[in-house]
């Protein structure tokens, strides 16, 4: 089943739907995936997917195989979690719903952290890739290492005021934005499946 949001665009270049709701992330992965020449759409409006995976992967493979089914294209998930290892891993794959706001998550994050000296982290990514049938024909995972800091460096969303990269000496929420995809764990994911990623999208379904 297909929706009438694709029915009245040309079809010039393949098109590859971005299974999201958040108009931050569309932006961004479309963003990472520039130069592939693809005609990267937004997932279907009001639509929400619950997700009920046990890791970031499955989550991935539910939301793209979902919105492959209902608009009848080519749709990329992605799922990423903050995960702070003296935390025990949390908050993980509750990254999005550790709280209800940015503000309100950073600060459950530093409370819950405390003074511990132990403050490794890393962010965690699984893309998953679902053919117009709704079939998953393709997945990467991409992980970036930090730390959690004290207090927050930086203007950003999310978790990236906090989490700081030894590589580059800033956080996420300092960092210029190629930058951030370059050393960030969905950049690495995207461009991992990047070389496969135009190949499966220009070659035509068999029916």
């Amino acid at each position: 089943m297909s929706v009438g949001l694709f029915a009245d665009r040309p079809l010039t270049r393949p098109v590859l739907v971005i299974a999201s709701g958040n108009p931050r992330k569309v932006e961004e992965i479309a963003g990472m995936l520039e130069g592939l020449h693809l005609d990267v759409r937004p997932q279907p409006e009001g639509l929400e997917i619950e997700e009920t995976g046990t890791t970031y992967a499955e989550n991935a493979r539910l939301k793209a195989e979902t919105v492959a089914r209902l608009t009848g294209q080519w749709a990329l998930a992605d799922d990423s979690g903050l995960e702070v290892h003296g935390l025990g891993g949390a908050p993980g794959l509750y990254s999005a719903r550790y709280a209800a706001s940015d503000p309100e998550r950073l600060a459950r994050l530093l409370r819950d952290m405390g003074e511990t000296p132990y403050r490794s982290a890393s962010f965690n990514s699984a893309m998953a890739l679902a053919d117009p049938r709704g079939s998953t024909v393709l997945e990467a995972e991409g992980v970036c290492r930090g730390e959690i800091l004290t207090a927050p460096r930086g203007e950003g969303g999310g978790y990236d005021p906090l989490f700081w990269v030894r590589e580059a000496g800033l956080t996420f929420a300092q960092m210029p934005q190629h930058q951030k995809v370059r050393l960030g764990s969905r950049g690495k994911a995207a461009r991992a499946l990047a070389p496969d990623l135009l190949t499966l999208l220009q070659v035509p379904l068999r029916r």
